[in-house]
């Protein structure tokens, strides 16, 4: 693993990938086991049994993936076991259900945290998106179930919406509480310089989501993975913050094809979904480090600075970020609310004693 992947971060904490021994011929290692010499590999994911056989170092989850994942019939008893807690709290229907969707959130979490040696992110209501102060205390009732279960913060990433509101809201939950985020639904590069300027942990600026909007926005339908634009949107952002030294870290999500993926390899992190990691582990072509921190330095990128006012119409003249972030925020708020239907139903029927 080059000295990139090795370095340790002040506040993200990076423990060595599991790796079998390295093949006596190149062309036999897969194109995952070659990612994980230039990037830390974390599985996009609520099914944790998809993740034992890729060993990624993290795992990240979000409303959708939670969703999926309540519907498998393995995941019933987690379902069920939030079920009891929330109506144990007591409170109105609203609260238990809001008890139900929190302790369920962190249960996926517990037993994801059982299989990777690193980091889980769990993320908060894309409902709050807009709403800095519910952002922070749904964040902290987050971390409490962590405590309570045993587990530390430290090992705990927090997702909010790259809203104003989320970036400031990640910025109070790092300075006054300790508490380590994933600024999440990323697509524009102002979003992703008001993160480092509140020195966040962690971004997720999505690759996959901006490549769909070019597509169905644009005469042009396909693209190479040096030319996608969202790889380019990671790149510019990656260089960015390596050029003027900021702390917090990028990790590409959102993935639609593993060139993607490939054309970023050396971003200090990529967060891929099972399928993908299966496509990765059976290709067995050449991955060549294409981001790094030397590259980063000799970009022509200034720096610049944003307030409030500057950052909202910076984000607002990008067309396409303005229209992904809040159709992220509708899609995500809509599977929480497909999710309080689902734990509403199971949950009268608890009472009813069916």
């Amino acid at each position: 693993m080059n000295s990139k992947c090795t370095k340790t971060n002040r506040r993200y904490s990076r423990i060595h990938l599991t790796r079998g021994s390295p093949d006596k011929r190149r062309k036999m290692e897969s194109a995952l086991n070659q990612l994980k010499k230039h990037t830390v590999v974390v599985a996009d994911t609520g099914d944790f049994n998809a993740i034992d056989e890729y060993k990624p170092q993290d795992a990240t989850t979000n409303p959708s993936l939670i969703l999926a994942a309540a519907k498998m019939p393995a995941y019933q008893h987690l379902l069920d076991q939030a079920i009891k807690y929330g109506i144990a709290k007591g409170g109105t229907e609203e609260e238990q259900v809001a008890n139900t969707m929190d302790k369920l959130f962190v249960s996926f979490g517990l037993e994801i945290l059982k299989k990777v040696p690193g980091r889980v992110s769990t993320e908060v209501d894309a409902r709050l998106s807009f709403d800095k102060e519910e952002m922070v205390a749904k964040a902290l009732r987050l971390i409490a179930l962590y405590e309570e279960a045993g587990i530390s913060k430290e090992r705990v990433l927090i997702k909010l919406s790259s809203t104003w509101e989320g970036i400031q809201a990640g910025k109070e939950l790092e300075e006054k509480h300790g508490v380590h985020c994933n600024m999440t639904l990323l697509f524009s590069f102002a979003q992703a310089v008001a993160c480092a300027e509140a020195d966040v942990t962690l971004i997720s600026p999505f690759v996959g989501r901006i490549l769909d909007w070019y597509k169905e926005n644009t005469d042009r339908k396909s693209y190479e993975p040096h030319e996608d634009p969202g790889v380019l949107s990671v790149t510019k952002i990656y260089n960015y913050y390596k050029k003027f030294g900021y702390s917090t870290v990028v990790m590409g999500a959102s993935f639609r094809n593993t060139g993607q993926v490939k054309a970023l390899a050396g971003c200090d992190l990529l967060t891929i979904s099972p399928g993908l990691l299966a496509e990765l582990s059976q290709d067995h072509s050449t991955v060549t480090e294409m981001l790094s921190v030397d590259t980063a330095k000799a970009s022509d990128l200034e720096k610049i600075h944003l307030d409030e006012k500057s950052f909202r119409w910076q984000h607002n003249e990008d067309r396409m970020a303005v229209e992904k972030l809040s159709d992220g925020i509708r899609k995500f708020a809509a599977d929480a609310i497909k999710l309080e239907t689902m734990i509403k139903e199971k949950m009268l029927n608890v009472k009813n004693g069916q």
